[in-house]
């Protein structure tokens, strides 16, 4: 930062020995030192500040950008979920309650149990044809 070589210093060092002179160099420096202290003090809590908020502005983007993905993941699940309840329940069958045995009302359930296919074509369904009449 400053660039003082040693015999700038020991230009200063003379030049302050005479006008301050030897029986008070010991208490301007003392006193010089003390101001130094004082502003590095200073400096670093307004670093600490500084940095304290910088964090917190960090941590509101964060937050703002995590509720915008939190928004559009609920969006897509919603969406998906509208889809899948578009395809299981079509929109054409009308509903009508049924009644149960107890007299309460029933809504019939639209679920299509549908038995599995076939690994390969050509291959037999692992579920097996109920017996006829003529094999029993």
């Amino acid at each position: 930062m400053f660039e003082i070589s040693w015999s700038e210093l020991l230009i200063l060092g003379i030049v302050t020995l005479i006008f301050v002179g030897p029986k008070e160099l010991p208490v301007f420096l003392r006193t010089i030192g003390r101001y130094a202290g004082s502003l590095k003090r200073q400096a670093s809590e307004f670093r600490a500040h500084f940095d304290a908020a910088m964090r917190e502005a960090e941590l509101d983007a964060m937050k703002q950008e995590v509720e915008a993905m939190q928004a559009s993941v609920n969006a897509e699940v919603m969406g998906a979920k509208r889809s899948l309840d578009d395809v299981m329940l079509p929109k054409s069958t009308p509903t009508q309650l049924v009644s149960s045995p107890q007299g309460e009302a029933i809504k019939p359930s639209a679920t299509v149990v549908m038995p599995p296919m076939p690994a390969t074509p050509g291959e037999t369904s692992p579920v097996a044809p109920a017996p006829s009449a003529q094999e029993r």
